[in-house]
């Protein structure tokens, strides 16, 4: 389901997805999430973002999340962040996934 609004969201299985079109013309985005793994992230990362692996935050989530803000997460092609921000907004975190992870953000 696609909801027009000021940005291309979609609603697919209770999390959203977003561009990085979407995202880089956001006024405040809020905060961007490599969860990749440290060397894929030094060998290339979206200028900005944090680098926390995907299993750090599903085991220790509270370590790097609050119920606050809003967080994009990325991987390499979108089906781990896809997965993971499933998870975590089950548990009541504002998190959304970028569509074609790091690969999409490379044919830009």
């Amino acid at each position: 389901m696609v909801i027009d609004s000021f940005f291309s969201y979609f609603i697919v299985g209770g999390y959203m997805k977003i561009t990085f079109a979407d995202f880089f013309s956001m006024s405040k985005p809020g905060i961007l999430i490599d969860i990749r793994d440290t060397d894929s992230f030094h060998n290339g990362h979206v200028p900005g973002a944090l680098n926390i692996r995907s299993s750090d935050l599903l085991y220790h989530t509270s370590n790097y999340l609050n119920h606050e803000d809003t967080y994009y997460l990325y991987c390499d092609v979108g089906y781990i962040s896809d997965d993971l921000c499933r998870r975590l907004r089950l548990r009541g975190y504002h998190v959304i996934s970028i569509v074609g992870g790091y690969q999409n953000y490379l044919l830009r």
